[in-house]
């Protein structure tokens, strides 16, 4: 199963959270998932997630993974929010 929610956190910063209940990630990959060219994968190019975390961090947010109590892995990213006139109330120019 696979949950999403998305929702503004307490610093305003919008977040959206995939969690599921499966596997999950051996500790190794958990801290390197992000690195450039690491894959669990045997067709991987291990790119995805760095060019996902470059992205998300240029628009000044952050991207993570967190271990479920139990089964499965949540992975989040957060990124300010923006006015209704587009101005970021907290991102750098």
């Amino acid at each position: 199963m696979i949950g999403i929610s998305t929702w503004v956190d307490q610093e305003g910063h919008v977040r959206l959270a995939v969690a599921d209940n499966g596997v999950g990630i051996e500790t190794d990959s958990a801290s390197r998932m992000f690195d450039a060219f690491y894959t669990s994968k045997t067709e991987g190019m291990g790119i995805g997630l760095t060019i996902c975390r470059s992205i998300i961090e240029s628009h000044g947010g952050r991207l993570w993974a967190e271990a479920n109590n139990g089964h499965g892995v949540t992975v989040q990213f957060s990124v300010p929010k923006y006015s209704a006139k587009g101005d970021a109330s907290s991102a750098t120019a």
